[in-house]
């Protein structure tokens, strides 16, 4: 099966505004890559790129002022299979994690373990450790959030999330990786892709979303606490503590967002 996906973004800047964008499907995927995920600017921007301390590819350019439109079209090539279920894996003791993981286990700008630590193992700590555990965590977190784009925040850390109950993708992943951090899971920030494959009409505006990786039994696992079902057609685009490390655009100066579009659609066989 083959993937169209791409996004198109348009800013205004008043000035010459320094900008970091994250925006590459990840080297993982490199091989998948049917049509390259080439990032166009409008106006021709210089651009540099450079992997930040997670390996995620990162493009540096200087935004002219006035209108900036960032945009690619890619095609990928995906297997068609749902996420992957493995209810049998078992939690990995903590002095045999291996070193990479341990970064995974603190607390981070929107997941504060110190302030959760306590309701986690009163919610979670009779559960059978491993994955049985991690999915019943996002059991919880998805029934305890309510889905609404119109309280999406940028600050809304984890703790905020489960006093107020709402939020968007991001909010259920900080929650959920708190929790398992918490009770000693290491659990990875994801954003990428996700298409609506297999899923009822009709499908909701195109949107980059989030998930997180949670390491079990010696490798990763994926987990999607606001979807909470195995879902088709997810593409990677960066890994990191949390939402502050995968930001799709980091702005160095004021500006306004003024469109923003995201697809990811399957390209019928001929």
């Amino acid at each position: 099966m083959q993937l169209r996906a791409g996004y198109e973004l348009i800013y205004s800047f008043p000035q010459p505004t320094p900008i970091i964008l994250l925006v590459n499907i990840h080297h993982s995927r490199g091989t998948d890559l049917i049509v390259p995920d080439r990032l166009i600017t409008e106006p021709p921007i210089s651009i540099t790129g450079f992997h930040d301390i997670f390996g995620n590819w990162c493009n540096r350019a200087l935004a002219p002022a006035g209108r900036v439109r960032l945009t690619t079209d890619a095609i990928v090539r995906d297997n068609n299979h749902p996420d992957e279920i493995f209810p049998d894996a078992r939690q990995d003791s903590v002095q045999h994690l291996p070193e990479e993981t341990l970064v995974y286990l603190l607390g981070s700008r929107y997941c504060e373990t110190d302030l959760l630590s306590q309701t986690a193992w009163q919610l979670f700590g009779d559960m059978t450790p491993g994955y049985p555990r991690v999915q019943y965590i996002c059991d919880y977190v998805h029934n305890h959030i309510a889905f609404n784009y119109q309280n999406a925040s940028a600050t809304r850390s984890a703790a905020e999330v489960f006093n107020h109950r709402t939020g968007v993708c991001r909010d259920y992943v900080h929650l959920a990786m708190t929790f398992c951090r918490c009770l000693n899971i290491p659990a990875r920030y994801c954003t990428g892709y996700l298409s609506d494959l297999g899923t009822p009409l009709p499908y909701g505006v195109g949107d980059f979303a989030a998930w997180f990786e949670a390491w079990i039994g010696g490798r990763w696992h994926t987990f999607d606490p606001r979807n909470n079902v195995p879902r088709r057609g997810r593409i990677l685009m960066a890994r990191g503590r949390d939402a502050c490390d995968v930001a799709i655009t980091t702005t160095f100066g004021p500006n306004t967002l003024e469109s923003f579009r995201v697809w990811t659609d399957e390209i019928p066989d001929n």
